[in-house]
């Protein structure tokens, strides 16, 4: 790589120059490089939920090492400017912003160091697409993974990592068996439950409070080759909820999660959604796994798919939505944990008000219940009883219609309000808490 540009900080105008001013201080020398171009800031100041207008860092930083983490760290520390690290900017508050600051583009390191039956040593820039297709091949995969696999793993690890695996393996954040990281003075540490255990509880979903994760070993499990799909459907809110409840109590499925859906005649209509995963010959018996059930039987669909096809199974919507438009649009999210006794009342409350025009072209609604047992990270707070709902308002909005993201933004502020009011949590949202 050629010499990289000396920078300078400036500490009276707060910002980097590359010439030398009286009082400016030299930023130490560089692996990456440091970028305060117009295409790298307008890049920074960019997010999924695109609901958030913050002023622009003062740079981006493209770490070529480990090392230029702790360099940058170390003297942001010592004058006073923020540093947040961001790979595939999937935030939806601006959490990976840094108004003023440095953002670190974790991208680039995302090498996979190590892989074998029962684990994986990746750096957190790797995303869990890329995550898969290396454990595959070995017969083996993380037992949590996100619903879209473009998502780094240094960035779902910050915040927990949720999934239709939840119920039976936790978050993402229950499978980490290590973690490096740097510290906000630039020391590197390696932490686990045995090393370090009081650092190792503080990252796990610490939204970078503690430190900065570079590197993650993940637990693998054994997996299958195959994944049926199972869509069963409702009209009405009790049975869905119902039969949720014993589908996570018995373990039937491998994946459980659940959509409800607003119709354009004021209805609700509700699904959930089951997936076992096998290896032919051996095949899923379909009466057992759907014995006791209250679903509209003549409306089931299944379906069948490899098992990388159903991790994948968001990647073509994804692109469609790529292609039209509404991916890039705003995207006002709330995530929250409600406690089983008040979710009914919750859902339905909400459901009363909620209109599609509300939730936006691509918007969906996720309702499907954990064991509160199964999470057990502690930076997670949850409701205080045996099984949480997750509740996820995914809206979006028309582009250049500020009048219409604010109408979503605040109506995401009052089921927030009472679902907290109810002794529901936050888990990602617009309010963070």
């Amino acid at each position: 790589m050629p010499d990289q540009p000396t920078w300078y900080f400036d500490p009276a105008d707060h910002c980097f120059i590359q010439s030398e001013v009286p009082g400016a201080v030299a930023l130490p020398a560089l692996d990456g490089s440091l970028d305060t171009g117009d295409t790298a800031l307008a890049w920074a100041v960019d997010d999924f939920g695109r609901t958030t207008a913050l002023p622009p860092p003062l740079g981006v930083l493209r770490p070529g090492s480990v090392d230029d983490i702790s360099t940058v760290l170390r003297f942001a520390g010592e004058h006073g400017i923020a540093v947040v690290a961001r790979a595939e900017g999937h935030s939806t508050s601006g959490q990976a912003q840094a108004p003023a600051g440095i953002v670190l583009d974790m991208r680039g390191l995302n090498a996979v160091h190590l892989v074998t039956a029962d684990r994986i040593v990746v750096e957190a820039g790797a995303r869990w697409s890329q995550v898969l297709e290396t454990t595959l091949p070995l017969g083996a995969a993380p037992p949590v993974l996100t619903d879209y696999l473009e998502l780094s793993v240094g960035g779902t690890l910050s915040v927990g990592g949720i999934s239709g695996a939840t119920h039976q393996h936790g978050l993402q954040t229950d499978n980490v068996l290590e973690l490096d990281a740097i510290t906000h003075d630039g020391v590197h540490v390696t932490c686990s439950p045995d090393t370090n255990p009081d650092l190792f509880e503080a990252l796990r979903a610490g939204r970078g409070r503690h430190g900065i994760i570079v590197r993650a070993t993940l637990r693998l499990v054994p997996a299958h080759t195959h994944a049926r799909w199972y869509r069963l459907r409702y009209h009405d809110l009790d049975t869905f909820l119902a039969d949720q409840r014993t589908l996570m109590a018995e373990g039937r499925f491998h994946h459980l999660e659940g959509q409800a859906t607003p119709e354009h005649d004021g209805t609700w209509t509700y699904r959930i959604d089951a997936a076992t995963y096998f290896t032919p010959p051996v095949t899923p018996v379909r009466e057992q796994l759907l014995a006791g059930l209250a679903d509209q039987r003549d409306a089931l669909e299944i379906n069948d798919f490899t098992y990388h096809g159903f991790q994948n199974r968001l990647a073509p919507g994804v692109e469609l939505l790529r292609t039209l438009g509404p991916w890039q649009g705003p995207h006002p999210w709330l995530n929250l944990f409600l406690p089983d006794h008040t979710a009914r009342q919750v859902l339905a409350e909400t459901f009363s008000t909620l209109t599609p025009a509300d939730l936006g072209d691509d918007g969906v609604i996720l309702v499907y219940p954990v064991p509160r047992s199964r999470i057990r990270t502690p930076q997670v707070r949850l409701p205080e009883a045996p099984i949480v709902f997750l509740f996820a308002i995914l809206r979006s909005a028309p582009p250049d219609d500020a009048t219409a993201l604010n109408a979503r933004v605040q109506a995401n502020h009052r089921v927030q309000h009472r679902a907290t009011a109810a002794g529901g949590t936050v888990y990602l949202g617009a309010i963070e808490t």
